[in-house]
């Protein structure tokens, strides 16, 4: 959503249909869904979110001209990801 807010603030408008949105984790269905009404041009994203990703409602969330990619560098995501919240549990202990 910030990023979003980030671009349009940017480029000086709310479509941002030249643009692509890489991400580690496949957007939720609320991040989705509010990729819509940018119109973003393409989300490319690492690791799939088998509970709360949008991809397992179908794509119907995102604008029909966006196109997504999924599972780029995948594995280093998950990685990523899990070595994150890892550190932040051991942090709140």
């Amino acid at each position: 959503m910030q990023a979003f807010t980030a671009a349009e603030n940017y480029l000086g408008g709310k479509y941002l249909q030249d643009c692509v949105l890489f991400v580690t984790l496949e957007p939720c269905v609320m991040c989705a869904g509010a990729s819509y009404w940018t119109q973003i041009g393409k989300i490319v994203y690492g690791a799939k979110d088998e509970k709360r990703g949008s991809s397992i409602y179908g794509n119907n969330f995102l604008h029909p001209k966006t196109t997504i990619k999924g599972g780029v560098m995948e594995k280093e995501c998950a990685d990523l990801l899990t070595a994150f919240f890892k550190n932040k549990r051991k942090e709140n202990q």
